[in-house]
């Protein structure tokens, strides 16, 4: 026989696809469900826990658990596309806010992603992502300064890389990938609406033109609910 948890996980998982729970209301409390149940809060905290973890609800602290969006949008992994590309095959079209456009002296940190030496300068732009007026990624781009000579806000409001690519004509090749899950930090949270969510998720890329030039290094910084992240692979034979 099952345990009764995961019956409970299951026929909650039945009303969250049915839209009996709907995206972004809260569920019940763990009281009521104990008692809608006929079980004990503990048995509803492990069904809530199972929601939890398959990406059907958020806990969030001091007010209970809310149903998650599903309908999240897909972001590619293995492949270099400017958002600009992702955002016009997105049904929803996200909003760009430039919060820095400025030439910058690089810190240790960014002379270390980029090999620079000591005073060498790098453009710094950051920049948040909004759907449904819902701040959920952080994009911040250093760019070598000796390799891109110039950029405006109004370029980083559109696109980067539209920029690079069609006005200086600089070929973007290829890019080295890291993904990780962190704590927020301070500026995550000064700059993403991140109210309930105890991690972010970070796309690191270090970006090569074609003559195998490191010019670029972005963390891109996604709450993570609103995306999937997916991949294409092959076994070889």
């Amino acid at each position: 026989m099952r345990n009764k948890y995961v019956m409970i996980y299951q026929e909650m998982v039945q009303k969250i696809e049915k839209e009996t729970f709907k995206a972004n209301e809260f569920l019940p409390s763990e009281n009521e469900l104990a008692e809608q149940y006929q079980t004990s809060r503990e048995t509803i905290r492990k069904a809530l826990n199972l929601l939890a973890q398959n990406g059907y609800i958020q806990k969030i602290r001091g007010k209970g658990s809310t149903v998650i969006e599903r309908n999240k949008f897909d972001f590619p992994v293995s492949g270099l596309v400017s958002f600009k590309e992702l955002a016009d095959k997105m049904g929803e079209k996200p909003m760009t806010t430039v919060h820095q456009c400025a030439k910058i002296s690089a810190n240790d940190f960014i002379q270390h992603q980029l090999k620079l030496k000591n005073n060498q300068e790098v453009w710094e732009i950051i920049r948040t992502r909004s759907f449904s007026e819902q701040r959920v990624i952080l994009d911040k781009d250093y760019l070598i300064a000796n390799t891109v000579q110039h950029i405006s806000r109004d370029i980083a409001e559109t696109s980067i890389y539209d920029y690079l690519e069609n006005q200086l004509g600089l070929i973007i090749s290829f890019a080295k990938k890291e993904i990780i899950v962190e704590e927020p930090t301070e500026e995550d949270r000064a700059l993403l609406d991140l109210e309930g969510f105890y991690n972010v998720v970070v796309i690191k890329n270090y970006v090569y033109l074609d003559d195998a030039t490191l010019f670029q290094y972005t963390e891109s910084r996604h709450r993570p609910d609103k995306f999937r992240f997916v991949d294409f692979a092959r076994r070889e034979h």
